[in-house]
């Protein structure tokens, strides 16, 4: 009867030195990461001023209304001496805008750590969130696309909304940007798609 022995115990499941060096560069990325949640607080706190500006504005608050006014570029030639319906979409577009850019970093952060530095073991844990559960690179990419597209479409109705205050080229510009984000992220999902499909044939073929 043959007896198996297990690569641990031949040393055949030991990753040589150099390999091993190689593969826990991958920590490298870890402050990386850290920087990320930084800058994920620095959002929190301008949604926050941004909120108690608009808050403080709808009370009568004049140097907040100045703030605010100031913050969605509206014309200092035409500026309204209380908060209106523009100016308050205006702004409430601007708070979506940071949530979106923060779920963005969300899945940067927790996708990326995930799928190239290290498992977070979430599997059983009650909060994880139901895209990580099949995450890796490819589908990382195409959900930073869509989000890129959300936010991208954000700043342009913000743009159409507040149109007096920008020049035809600027409006044309984010118009073309757009698009190209449509575009790049349609291409990145074919491409994708493409890519999954060649591999699922060559599977079946082995």
């Amino acid at each position: 009867m043959d007896m198996k022995v297990s690569p641990s115990r031949t040393g055949e499941g030991r990753i040589r030195p150099l390999p091993n060096l190689i593969f826990m560069s991958r920590w490298l990325q870890l402050p990386l990461y850290l920087g990320l949640i930084l800058a994920q607080g620095v959002y929190v706190y301008h949604f926050w001023v941004e909120l108690v500006d608009l808050i403080g504005a709808a009370m009568g608050n004049q140097a907040a209304l100045e703030h605010v006014l100031t913050a969605v570029a509206v014309d200092g030639t035409a500026r309204p001496t209380k908060l209106n319906e523009t100016t308050i979409m205006l702004v409430v577009l601007g708070l979506i805008d940071v949530v979106m850019i923060s779920n963005l970093l969300i899945m940067v952060i927790v996708g990326g750590y995930e799928t190239f530095v290290s498992r977070m073991n979430l599997e059983t844990h009650p909060d994880q969130p139901e895209w990580l559960s099949h995450v890796n690179a490819s589908v990382l990419k195409v959900k930073l696309a869509t989000a890129i597209i959300g936010i991208s479409s954000i700043h342009l109705l913000k743009t159409f909304i507040n149109a007096n205050a920008y020049d035809a080229k600027t409006l044309i510009a984010q118009t073309v940007i757009h698009v190209v984000f449509l575009f790049s992220a349609m291409a990145i999902a074919a491409s994708d798609r493409i890519m999954a499909g060649t591999n699922g044939t060559n599977k079946h073929s082995h």
